[in-house]
């Protein structure tokens, strides 16, 4: 049996036992500006550690003008786009949902200042149903 197959079943497990979790119970925050995203601005690769094992995403965060923007992409959801971005401290907070089976699961990427050039990483999924935690490296620019 494969991890995603695991980590999938364990997001829908969590669905069933918390379904509270998927109602939205973040509270309203004001969108980020280009200026307190800047730290975070770039492309990453994220190595996660989770109850069913290690997971991979790439995460692209970006600012046009004074809209700050991302995109997430793991193994086998395609890629996310993220529209709903926050400070909360030090980190940033990425809110998106995406669709399992026909339901949505909501999840927040939470990326936080650590030393040499990289970031402390978490996703929380389906209001902590599953959690993986980690690091955020950022991606050297092809030149």
């Amino acid at each position: 049996m494969n991890r995603t197959f695991l980590f999938i079943t364990a997001i829908a497990a969590g669905l069933l036992v918390f379904p509270s979790a998927i109602a939205g119970q973040a509270a309203a925050a004001a969108p980020v500006t280009a200026a307190d995203a800047a730290p975070f601005i770039g492309d990453w690769t994220l190595q996660l550690q989770g109850p069913n094992g290690p997971g991979a995403f790439e995460l692209t965060v970006k600012a046009e003008q004074e809209k700050v923007t991302a995109e997430i992409a793991g193994e086998t959801p395609p890629p996310q786009p993220i529209t709903d971005i926050t400070r909360a401290g030090e980190s940033l907070v990425l809110n998106y949902t995406f669709n399992y089976e026909g339901n949505p699961v909501d999840a927040a990427v939470r990326l936080t200042p650590a030393p040499e050039s990289k970031m402390n990483a978490q996703i929380d999924f389906a209001g902590g149903a599953y959690v993986m935690t980690g690091t955020a490296t950022r991606k050297e620019k092809a030149k």
